[in-house]
């Protein structure tokens, strides 16, 4: 591959990339072919000493994402970030892909557990106070009062493991970030 083909082939790559990133990644390998040219290499030569342009695409959208992800942690951010660095590696594939997906499973079900609590105890409040209208179809024995305040401490227990659960998933994607800009160091040399 010469040094045209190696520079075109490396931009279709990186595409989607910011331009000036671009701009700066493609002068920076030029410069790598100018100074092996004024070493007395031949192109061909250079380009396999450079690598797989794949390779080099890859570690740089990588590092993009991770950019963004340390700099907006949304989930769809950290998610992306993960899918690049996982083209890196084999390890990452096979070892950490699998219960990284099953950690956030666990957190989608502790959202959906905290709303289902949450709903449960509105219902309940709900169900308290306008027990007058329909009160022999929910009595079991208990008092409107204690089925009040039951079901308050229902809702603010929903909310409260709401609020841990995004705790939980801040710090869990923020660890995520970190753990791929280590991977990315070791995968980069």
């Amino acid at each position: 591959m010469n040094k045209q083909q190696f520079l075109e082939k490396l931009a279709v790559l990186l595409k989607g990339l910011p331009q000036q990133d671009v701009k700066e990644i493609l002068y920076d390998y030029d410069e790598h072919f100018r100074n092996g040219a004024q070493e007395g290499k031949t192109e061909e030569e250079i380009a396999s000493k450079l690598g797989d342009v794949r390779q080099i695409a890859n570690q740089f959208r990588a590092s993009y994402a991770l950019k963004i992800a340390e700099e907006k942690s949304t989930p769809v951010n950290v998610f992306r970030a993960v899918a690049m660095t996982v083209t890196l590696g084999f390890f990452n594939l096979v070892i950490v892909f699998g219960p990284y997906i099953a950690i956030l499973g666990v957190i989608a079900g502790m959202f959906a557990a905290a709303l289902g609590i949450t709903v449960a105890g509105v219902v309940g409040i709900a169900a308290a106070i306008f027990s007058p209208l329909f009160w022999e179809y929910i009595s079991l024995g208990t008092s409107r009062a204690f089925v009040f305040f039951l079901s308050v401490g229902t809702a603010c227990l929903g909310v409260l493991i709401f609020i841990a659960d995004f705790y939980i998933a801040k710090y869990f994607f923020k660890g995520t970030v970190r753990y791929l800009k280590w991977n990315f160091n070791i995968i980069k040399g």
